[in-house]
């Protein structure tokens, strides 16, 4: 999913209003010369993934229209310590003031990007796709989820009208209970209403909900809480389905450490919500050329 620059404008023009990216006293004050022109690079000062680096550009041009931008990387490639990633020419006070908000930008996304090629590579050789979930920062979905594929992982649905996802808590919603037959019966009514083309997913606590999943006709079943013996034998129960028989999905609990145990027991998917709630940031800095450099 590549970035939509002109939806994403009013993103970064807000993140430089929160800044009063425009109202710099200390730019201002120190850079008398307000057409003082540098050269500043961003470094990763931690080896990881990137992503985010075409927004650096538009975030400084919204300050300089003139400023330009170098990229020597592009997003998904892995850097190392020290790594220049981006140079910037520009008038001064524009570059200074727009620094933090495009390195937030950076630092954040390459952070998902990070985690993610983490568990990425825990996982490597299973066939698992690693997917992220809707447990990303309010605005920021659209720009989060293009980090988790930066990282090689996969985007689960976008949004509530992506696809249908029957939970617990719509189980006690609509019938006061949960348990096989409220699955079927939620899940049926689902199906009626799906638009062609959407999909439609359960979760599920235990094989019973399980076999409840597959009779009304899921496309992934989601096995909240299973321990391994049991995602195991579910995986044995699925094998026996004629086809077109549900995928399996491992959802909560899964970390870094755990991943490629899961990933080994035969499910087609693993969905973890840290890629995107948990992701550190990556160090990035910014730093302006002085003479002779």
């Amino acid at each position: 999913m590549p970035l939509d620059l002109d939806a994403l404008r009013p993103h970064l023009e807000r993140a430089l209003e929160e800044d009063h990216a425009r109202s710099d006293l200390t730019a201002q004050a120190v850079v008398e010369d307000a057409e003082r022109r540098v050269t500043a690079d961003v470094v990763a000062r931690a080896s990881g993934t990137l992503a985010g680096l075409p927004l650096a550009e538009p975030i400084f041009r919204l300050l300089d229209p003139e400023v330009v931008v170098t990229l020597h990387y592009e997003d998904g490639e892995g850097v190392g310590e020290n790594a220049k990633i981006l140079t910037v020419e520009g008038r001064a006070r524009a570059i200074l003031s727009a620094e933090r908000t495009v390195l937030d930008f950076l630092g954040h996304l390459s952070g998902v990007a990070t985690l993610t090629a983490a568990y990425v590579e825990a996982a490597l050789g299973t066939g698992v796709d690693i997917l992220d979930t809707r447990k990303t920062t309010p605005g920021w979905r659209a720009l989060e989820k293009y980090a988790v594929v930066c990282g090689g992982g996969v985007n689960h649905r976008m949004d509530l009208e992506d696809a249908a996802m029957v939970k617990e808590s719509h189980l006690y919603a609509a019938f006061g209970h949960t348990g096989p037959d409220a699955i079927r019966e939620a899940a049926q009514r689902c199906r009626a209403a799906l638009p062609e083309g959407r999909i439609l997913y359960v979760e599920v606590e235990n094989l019973a909900e399980l076999d409840a999943a597959i009779d009304a006709g899921a496309d992934v079943a989601m096995l909240d809480g299973f321990d391994l013996g049991l995602i195991r034998q579910a995986v044995q129960r699925i094998r026996k389905v004629a086809p077109p028989r549900p995928k399996l999905e491992i959802t909560g609990g899964v970390t870094l450490e755990t991943v490629g145990a899961y990933a080994a027991t035969g499910v087609s998917r693993i969905s973890i919500g840290a890629l995107t709630h948990s992701a550190p940031q990556l160090d990035v800095s910014l730093r302006i050329r002085g003479a002779g450099q």
